[in-house]
C-alpha cells in the first residue's frame, strides 16, 4: 500500500505533540452538561441501540418499513440508490471500503437490509468490526464483513485514531494519516465533539492519538478471494483518502457499474482528479451534498438523476 501519511507532529517515542491550538474548546477538561442535555443523549444512544438491534436480528418490522413505505426524496441520492437496486433484484453485489459500525450515516445499510445484496464490507479497525459491524450483518448469509483495508498490495498497515473515545464520531476519524488525526484536533472536531457528548479529554497528551496494525487486501485479492464476477456498488468512505483508494481499486479493470464516494474530505486538487479519472473511465458523475455518484454509460434509466 502507498505510504499515506506525511510529516506529523510525533516524536521519535511515539507521542503526539500537538500545534498551537486556538479554539478555546481543546480544553482537557470535562464539559458541564445540563440534566435536559444528558437525558437528550441518553435518548439518542437508546434509540440508537434499538434501531441496531431491530436491524441485527432482521426484525420484520425494521425491514418491512423500508419495503411497503420507505419513500426517500425524488431526485436525491437515496432515490437513485432505490431504484437502482430494484432493478437488479437478487443479484446485487457491493464492496463497501470503510463500513465502520455498519448503520451509523450509512446511505446503503437500509438497501442491504431491505433488497437482501451481497457482497464484501470492508473495516479495517478491529474493535468497531467484531463489537458491531459482524453483528449488524449477522442474519445476512450473503454479505461478508471483512476486517480489513483496501490496499495496493496484501499486508498491513498502522491506522491513527483518537485515542480515549470508541463513540462513532471517533472511530469515524480513523485513518491512515496521522496528519489527518492531527488536524481533527487542531480544527476544534475532537473538542466539539467531547463537549457535546461529555467526554473529558485526557490531561496527558499521549492518549489523544493511538495507533494499530491492521490487515489490508489488496483488490485482486479481494475479487477472487470472495468470487466477484461483477461489482454493481463500490460505496467508499475512506475519510479523505477517497482518491487513493479510486486509484488503488484499479477502475479499468475492476469496472463497477456504480461508484459513490465522499467528496467533503478531498481538498479541491483531489476532487477535480477524482472527477478526471471516473470521467476518463465513462462514468457519469453527480454531487449529491457530501458524497458524489459515479455512473457507467450509458445512464439508462437512470439519466434523470444527472439533470442540472
Amino acid at each position: 500500500m502507498r505510504e499515506l501519511g506525511g510529516p506529523s507532529n510525533f516524536t521519535k517515542n511515539g507521542n503526539f505533540e500537538p500545534r498551537h491550538f486556538a479554539s478555546p474548546l481543546n480544553c482537557t477538561m470535562a464539559t458541564q452538561s445540563s440534566p435536559l442535555l444528558n437525558l437528550k443523549r441518553n435518548l439518542q444512544q437508546r434509540w440508537k441501540m434499538i434501531r441496531f438491534n431491530l436491524s441485527a436480528s432482521n426484525n420484520p418490522l425494521f425491514i418491512g418499513f423500508y419495503r411497503n413505505f420507505y419513500n426517500p426524496k425524488k431526485g436525491s441520492l437515496s432515490d437513485f440508490l432505490s431504484q437502482y437496486s430494484k432493478s437488479k433484484p437478487g443479484n446485487f453485489r457491493v464492496v463497501q471500503i470503510g463500513a465502520n459500525d455498519g448503520i451509523t450515516h450509512d446511505p446503503i445499510h437500509k438497501f442491504i437490509k431491505r433488497d437482501d445484496w451481497k457482497g464484501v464490507l470492508l473495516e479495517p479497525q478491529p474493535d468497531v468490526f467484531h463489537e458491531f459491524l459482524t453483528k449488524i450483518y449477522a442474519k445476512n448469509k450473503g454479505i461478508t464483513p471483512l476486517c480489513a483495508a483496501i490496499g495496493e498490495k496484501d499486508g498491513s498497515q498502522p491506522i491513527y485514531k483518537v485515542g480515549f473515545s470508541s463513540m462513532r464520531w471517533a472511530t469515524g476519524l480513523a485513518s491512515f494519516s496521522k496528519e489527518k488525526i492531527e488536524q481533527a484536533f487542531e480544527d476544534g472536531i475532537v473538542a466539539s465533539n467531547c463537549k457535546r457528548f461529555g467526554i473529558e479529554i485526557p490531561a496527558d497528551q499521549s492518549q489523544w492519538i493511538s495507533q494499530e496494525e491492521v490487515q489490508v487486501i489488496a483488490p485482486a485479492t479481494l475479487i477472487q478471494t470472495y468470487g466477484l464476477d461483477h461489482i454493481d456498488l463500490l460505496q467508499i468512505d475512506a475519510e479523505g483518502y477517497d482518491l487513493e483508494v479510486i486509484r488503488i481499486f484499479d477502475i479499468p479493470k475492476t469496472r463497477p457499474q456504480a461508484i459513490i464516494f465522499e467528496n467533503v474530505g478531498l481538498n479541491a486538487a483531489d476532487y477535480a482528479a477524482c472527477l478526471q479519472l471516473l470521467e476518463e473511465q465513462n462514468y457519469q458523475l453527480k454531487k449529491f451534498g457530501p458524497n458524489t455518484l459515479a455512473l457507467q454509460k450509458p445512464l439508462g434509466q437512470f439519466a434523470s438523476f444527472f439533470n442540472a
